[in-house]
């Protein structure tokens, strides 16, 4: 596995974990079309990989994303496109969302650390983590609206998040607000107040991740994202057949003779 060269991204593996930071603290880790394809181009080369367990997304400069970069949307994207011509401003967006796409459905656990600026499409990124953990002052919210714009890509996750009601009140809003708040709308699993108190609840976290089978975990995460989108039955039928490939796995055999064994399994090791 070969992880990408980027400008605006500090990638570093370690132990089964990729530690993805966002760097550029300069605009509060704003996002920009160059950053998004980096994004998309690291999860692209960690998708196959048995390798990486988990992934920790967090921003450079104590800010996780402050949402879009508009100064530079702005800059390019005014004038309309040539009849036939693809919109730019619509491609740009649209981008977004596949790149949100990727980080969801990605086989690792995908573990948010939310600090500073959690906006806009920091919100979003949030959203589709597997876990969050928020600062209790970090400051979330979708100013979208405030500045004459929708939500447009990051509104049906936020919805799968936190349920339609609360995402209408903050959508139609722009309200923003701390991370208790966020804990208690379900946004982020746990809350912490200094850098130490992270550490170890991210250690806690990972080393509970790492002694899951990475193969179920992924196989767990697909069986998850198909409820809602597929016909009920049609999700049991999947897992079910899911459940079975793991019995004809290795981790299977491995996990069930350590649980007899009294002892941890292989991957456990790592």
């Amino acid at each position: 596995m070969q992880l990408p060269d980027c400008k605006n991204l500090l990638l570093k593996l370690e132990g089964g974990v990729l530690w993805l930071t966002i760097n550029r603290p300069e605009s509060r880790n704003a996002m920009t079309p160059e950053l998004l394809g980096e994004i998309g181009a690291a999860f692209d080369a960690i998708r196959e990989s048995v390798e990486v367990r988990a992934v920790v997304l967090r921003g450079a400069g104590g800010h996780f994303c402050a949402g879009a970069d508009l100064k530079g949307m702005m800059a390019g994207g005014l004038k309309p496109p040539a009849p036939g011509e693809a919109d730019p401003v619509a491609a740009m967006n649209r981008a977004f969302g596949v790149m949100l796409r990727q980080v969801s459905a990605a086989p690792q656990v995908v573990i948010a650390v939310c600090e500073g600026a959690v906006l806009g499409g920091g919100f979003g990124l949030a959203c589709v983590s597997d876990i969050a953990f928020a600062h209790t002052d970090a400051k979330f919210g979708m100013p979208e609206t405030t500045r004459g714009l929708p939500p447009a890509q990051i509104a049906p996750f936020v919805v799968e998040r936190i349920g339609l009601t609360q995402a209408r009140r903050l959508c139609l809003t722009g309200a923003q607000f701390r991370g208790a708040e966020a804990l208690r709308l379900g946004l982020v699993h746990e809350g912490y107040s200094s850098e130490e108190e992270l550490q170890v609840k991210l250690g806690d976290t990972l080393a509970q991740v790492m002694n899951c089978a990475p193969r179920a975990n992924a196989l767990t995460k697909q069986i998850l994202l198909n409820v809602g989108k597929l016909e009920m039955d049609a999700v049991l039928d999947d897992a079910a057949q899911k459940f079975a490939a793991c019995v004809r796995g290795p981790e299977a055999p491995e996990g069930i003779a350590a649980f007899m064994q009294k002892r941890s399994p292989q991957w456990a090791k790592n």
